[in-house]
């Protein structure tokens, strides 16, 4: 498995797959042909459903900086490998010179055609969640423990900076107010959801808190403000609204809160690794299941829980969004993107109450869960994978 580098990356919503992986492509493209007179860039599949929606042409423009560009939604290729599909294309008069097939497969990660994927080496001998826990009960080791002894302790300092820029985005967004870009004038609520706490019992104070947070965060991204891939832009706002109510609320340290971090990043990782983190290729399962089980994962290293109860708690938080579609409205990360980063940080917390006294009977193991999402996700019919043309996306109006 490659470093938590790869999964928790701080860049700009508001998708990493449809902003962050195509600009990186554009980036890679240049740095080998910017010598060209001119450029096309061919969007296909996912990427040009729903790339209007989000920016991704505003993206890649920027990214070709004062060059010649002209973006192309092809809405009509199949694209066989990869629904995040892209050709790029450089031209001197009307000769073409140059030319690369990338595809964006989530988490604001590239593969270019005829390449296996090699950012960064693989630092993590084990890659499955069963051969990491077995190798952390034999030495003696917590998840956390065991990621800082593959990517050595510098690891934490890096983790320091992801959880400041998470804090950050969370209390940006619960400040800001105003409509939503994108022609649907969805209005900000984190600010709302906080200042009109309902106090009429405790559990439903936790839930508009929780919430607050991960609308604060999921709105700051719809708005193109700086987030922290966890795994994804999309999803994005589950795991900092867990760790931030954890803080806040139960007086967890950063330290504590960077270690749970670390815990959360093995979880995660062992999803990108043997299935999916994009939408595009396994519905919105990929993202936020995946970052669902990373905070239940998280809150149960907080807790001190088992090596078991922590696995528990990733399972059943991503067994139970099994089959979840990704249709946004519109093609933009606002309906229901926001919506079900507050669920997922809800369902987060609950998933690590019931580990608690059900992990000793359970019988599925978060591998074969994880198995089972991609299989499931490979099923989905691609109206229900970031194409905009089905669910949601198609009935409302």
């Amino acid at each position: 498995m490659k470093s938590l580098r790869q999964l928790y990356k701080i860049g700009v919503g508001p998708s990493s797959s449809h902003t962050m992986g195509p600009v990186k492509a554009a980036e890679r493209f240049l740095s080998e042909h910017g010598c060209c007179d001119s450029y096309v860039v061919t969007l296909m599949g996912s990427l040009a459903m729903t790339g209007k929606g989000h920016g991704t042409d505003v993206a890649v423009k920027r990214a070709f900086g004062h060059r010649p560009v002209k973006v192309v939604f092809d809405k009509q290729t199949k694209c066989v490998v990869h629904p995040n599909t892209m050709e790029l294309a450089g031209y001197n008069g009307k000769t073409e010179v140059a030319r690369m097939q990338v595809f964006s497969i989530g988490g604001g990660d590239i593969l270019v055609a005829g390449e296996s994927y090699a950012e960064g080496e693989d630092v993590y001998p084990q890659g499955s969640f069963e051969e990491i826990k077995l190798f952390c009960r034999a030495n003696n080791l917590r998840y956390c423990q065991y990621a800082l002894q593959c990517e050595g302790e510098e690891l934490l300092e890096y983790m320091r900076q992801i959880w400041r820029v998470m804090q950050q985005c969370v209390k940006d967004g619960l400040v800001a107010e105003g409509v939503l870009p994108g022609g649907l004038n969805v209005q900000r609520r984190a600010k709302k959801l906080l200042s009109e706490l309902n106090d009429a019992s405790r559990h439903t104070t936790r839930d508009r808190i929780l919430a607050a947070y991960a609308f604060a965060t999921g709105e700051q991204n719809a708005s193109g403000g700086t987030v922290v891939t966890a795994p994804t832009c999309g999803s994005s706002g589950v795991v900092p609204a867990v760790l931030m109510y954890a803080k806040q609320q139960q007086a967890f340290s950063d330290e504590e809160i960077c270690r749970a971090l670390l815990t959360a990043g093995i979880v995660g990782n062992v999803v990108k690794t043997n299935a999916s983190v994009s939408g595009a290729e396994c519905g919105c399962q990929a993202e936020i299941g995946t970052a669902t089980a990373m905070a239940a994962a998280a809150l149960a290293e907080l807790y001190g829980m088992t090596l078991d109860e922590i696995e528990y708690s990733a399972e059943v938080a991503l067994e139970h969004q099994l089959g979840l579609t990704c249709d946004p409205v519109g093609g933009l990360v606002q309906i229901p993107c926001i919506e079900r980063n507050a669920v997922g940080a809800m369902r987060a917390v609950n998933a690590a109450s019931l580990a608690t006294f059900l992990a000793d009977s359970r019988k599925i193991s978060f591998d074969t869960v994880v198995k089972a999402m991609y299989e499931t996700g490979r099923d989905i019919s691609d109206k229900y994978r970031e194409t905009a043309v089905g669910g949601l996306a198609k009935v409302y109006k």
